[in-house]
């Protein structure tokens, strides 16, 4: 006998619907799955039939064929245990089983435990919000651990906890519902850091607050123990709170990674990977492509400290997530576009010794050295980071002051305040000014001749691209919004110039 079973599939961050399709008929014992199905797919053979015995139902000894549709589209997960696992049952003895519920409206998504028990999996949102959009069904049933990350995708869903409840509620004999009625509204989270532990610093500090304001990619340059790291850990003091689309967006990725499944992503994402991480798993890829690093960072911080340390593919790799916001990972029979709206925070010591340009300690490196290191990060990277900043050694005058310095919550009243500003500037559709494209740098970026006469000789001068032009003209635009003002003045943009400082020619000078 033939059955059809509703389900969800899910492709980068994007979901599909599926049809699970059984034969069970007479002939040699087999169990076969067609359909483009994964490994973790054809292993769901030995769980499916226990799931099935231990629930209590007879399986016969018989051929079954289960097809997953449409065929063309590769599948993975392990969230076809419960559909297949139905459809089987359904096969064998649908027209007593089901009662009076339309099957054909009913959707079921879930991992099966050998006892029968519905276990959590991965990617439920994205499947979710295809099943609205597409209009697929009208009701679908998940594990009872998916509620929270359900609930973001408004649609009508019922928990179940083991495979006999999903059998009892198409009997009828059984009522189900989602175990959440609301999503819970995040808890204020207390900061552990704050931008008043910093001694000193009041440039770092200041380029920090600019980054946060535009959402401007930064890098810092200076000798061990000046501050860098502690500055970067603290820049999501300052950021803005996520909008409900980046919610949604961000716990996608997380969802399809498997990273969210205790809750929704309200908080921007801090991702900290070691400078030894591979290229596969910064950009992602694999296999079975999965989000990288820059992808869970979307929204968020991607802090890389001590950067001349990447390998230089993992640096290059980054080039067009740095440009388009998204990264596209290619395999032979596929590709998968995940986001990348990151903000880069990256931190390098200026030499392999680190003291390069100490005021007080001696370099051992040899200019040979120096130049090596710093190649790591080519002039393609560094045209697309909009600040440059040195961060110099602390003085003792600033480390042995007992007063705090300005706090993370005055800094994020002015970054909010500069947020708003951005907000009503690109009538929601840009968030912040580094976003703009070239043509509202040209509307919202404006200067007058004095300005651009300045412009036209520095750019002579350095041999800045026009690349590097349009970053100084963004940052000049933060800055003025952090000021309230409505024009760039021509001081907005002598300070945005002092941010590039990797862009001057470096001199390599023996007495360092």
């Amino acid at each position: 006998m033939l059955s059809k079973v509703l389900s969800l599939g899910f492709k980068g961050i994007d979901g599909f619907g599926v049809t699970v399709e059984v034969d069970v008929a007479g002939g040699l014992p087999s169990f076969n799955i067609v359909g483009l199905p994964d490994t973790n797919i054809k292993e769901s053979r030995d769980r499916v039939l226990s799931a099935i015995k231990n629930s209590g139902f007879e399986l016969p000894s018989k051929k079954i064929v289960v097809n997953l549709a449409p065929a063309e589209i590769k599948k993975t997960g392990t969230h076809y245990d419960l559909p297949i696992a139905v459809g089987i049952i359904l096969a064998l003895d649908g027209n007593r089983i089901c009662g009076n519920v339309d099957i054909s409206k009913i959707g079921f998504v879930g991992e099966l435990a050998l006892d029968g028990s519905i276990k959590p999996v991965i990617g439920i949102l994205p499947m979710l919000i295809s099943m609205k959009e597409q209009s697929l069904f009208d009701m679908v049933i998940i594990p009872e651990q998916n509620a929270r990350e359900a609930m973001l995708s408004e649609v009508n869903f019922l928990t179940a906890k083991n495979l006999n409840d999903v059998f009892l509620f198409l009997k009828g004999d059984m009522t189900l519902s989602s175990s959440l009625t609301s999503v819970d509204s995040p808890a204020v989270k207390k900061e552990s850091v704050d931008f008043s532990d910093v001694k000193g610093q009041p440039y770092a500090k200041r380029a920090m607050e600019i980054a946060a304001a535009g959402f401007h990619n930064i890098i810092m340059i200076g000798p061990p123990g000046s501050g860098k790291s502690m500055l970067a850990k603290r820049l999501h003091t300052i950021m803005p709170p996520m909008t409900k689309s980046e919610i949604l967006e961000t716990t996608k990725i997380y969802s399809v990674s498997g990273h969210s499944l205790k809750g929704l992503v309200t908080e921007r994402p801090f991702r900290e990977p070691h400078h030894t991480i591979s290229d596969v798993a910064l950009i992602g890829g694999g296999t079975n492509p999965k989000p990288g690093e820059i992808s869970l960072s979307h929204n968020g911080v991607l802090f890389l400290d001590e950067f001349s340390e990447f390998s230089r593919t993992a640096i290059e790799a980054m080039r067009e997530p740095l440009e388009t916001h998204k990264i596209t990972v290619s395999r032979v029979k596929d590709t998968i576009t995940y986001p990348a709206n990151f903000l880069l925070v990256a931190s390098s010591n200026p030499c392999p010794c680190g003291y390069f340009g100490h005021p007080v300690k001696k370099c051992s490196c040899t200019p040979l050295q120096i130049k090596k290191y710093r190649s790591k990060i080519s002039g393609p990277i560094l045209d697309r980071i909009d600040i440059h900043i040195d961060v110099l050694p602390v003085k003792f005058s600033d480390w042995s002051k007992d007063f705090k310095s300005e706090s993370s919550v005055d800094i994020y009243k002015r970054v909010c305040r500069a947020i708003s500003i951005q907000m009503e500037r690109f009538d929601g559709q840009v968030r912040f000014n580094s976003m703009m494209t070239p043509k509202e740098i040209k509307k919202y970026c404006a200067v007058n001749n004095d300005v651009l006469s300045m412009l036209e000789k520095i750019m002579d001068r350095m041999g800045y691209s026009a690349r590097s032009l349009d970053k100084i003209m963004k940052v000049a635009r933060t800055i003025a919004d952090l000021a309230g003002e409505k024009d760039i003045k021509k001081e907005n943009v002598i300070e945005a110039i002092h941010y590039r400082i990797l862009d001057k020619s470096i001199v390599f000078d023996s007495s360092y």
